[in-house]
């Protein structure tokens, strides 16, 4: 995803002259919001330009391709009005799958800060309301107490066992009892105060499986604002292979050989996660290859 991103040109954020000169550019794309949520159209996220978009906070997320790209941020009123046709970042993600490399960065962008705007209403220091600055990307109090977007670190994992490679190697995938049957993920949680990337990895599938993971090493990661996560991906090499799950955050955890996997994914027995997700690059690079069916 990185070699699409877009530049955010921070630099430019307090640069009010410049701003308006892209905004008057009917290049410039807009990408509206309504509170938390956006309004798809045939089955794509749609990019207005500054003439069609309506007034709310402005929001610069940079340049890409030649162009400017914003957000506007509104109330939520228009998404309460048609509440089935505008959909939150989670509702989103298959009308992402086949845009352009750029596409979804700009949008986890967007709804990142959508989202903090609408949660952060008052100071956490001194309790008076917040006012946006720096093309959205600051919030600051009468009392001169700024506020920033916030980024909580989570690790997702794929957990293995066996020897690398072999028919044997078996992959751990785990299942919410909210899901329909036959749906299963890599494990993840948040990390926790004080505690590295590799322990968190290690605590969070002792307490969702009660299987101990040795080495754990790093795979990649992906913005993942649902609300305001960094998915930071792990393989995980499993020193035990009992499987006791909490049957609070899991309801059901399996290991799957590669043999089984597909077999399944074929049958339609076990639903994988989407592609966009870092969940799904988890799975298919233990795996070796691409997998059929998803969420």
């Amino acid at each position: 995803m990185a070699a699409g991103a877009h530049d955010r040109i921070a630099v430019r954020r307090r640069d009010e002259a410049w701003q308006e000169e892209r905004w008057a550019d009917p290049d410039t794309r807009v990408l509206v919001v309504s509170g938390t949520r956006v309004r798809p159209q045939d089955g794509r996220v749609p990019w207005v330009s500054p003439a069609d978009a309506p007034d709310g906070v402005r929001v610069l997320l940079g340049e890409h391709d030649g162009r400017a790209w914003f957000a506007v941020v509104t109330g939520p009123e228009a998404a309460q009005a048609a509440k089935d046709e505008w959909f939150p970042l989670r509702g989103l993600l298959p009308h992402l799958a086949d845009q352009e490399l750029a596409g979804a960065p700009l949008v986890f962008h967007a709804l990142g800060l959508a989202e903090w705007l609408w949660v952060t209403r008052f100071c956490p220091r001194c309790g008076e309301p917040l006012s946006p600055r720096a093309a959205g990307h600051e919030l600051a109090c009468a009392n001169g107490h700024v506020q920033f977007p916030r980024t909580d670190p989570a690790v997702i994992m794929v957990v293995t066992s066996g020897e690398p490679g072999s028919e044997d190697e078996r992959c751990l995938l785990g299942r919410q009892a909210i899901w329909p049957p036959g749906r299963y993920s890599t494990l993840a949680g948040f990390c926790e105060p004080g505690e590295t990337l590799e322990d968190a990895v290690r605590r969070e599938v002792l307490e969702e499986t009660g299987v101990v993971v040795g080495d754990v090493t790093y795979f990649g990661n992906q913005p993942w604002p649902l609300p305001a996560s960094l998915m930071l991906g792990f393989v995980g090499r499993a020193v035990s292979e009992e499987i006791n799950v909490d049957n609070d955050e899991i309801d059901d955890a399996q290991w799957f050989t590669r043999a089984e996997m597909k077999a399944g994914a074929e049958a339609g027995e076990l639903v994988l996660p989407g592609g966009v997700s870092i969940s799904r690059s988890l799975v298919e690079h233990w795996y070796g290859g691409p997998l059929p069916g998803q969420w």
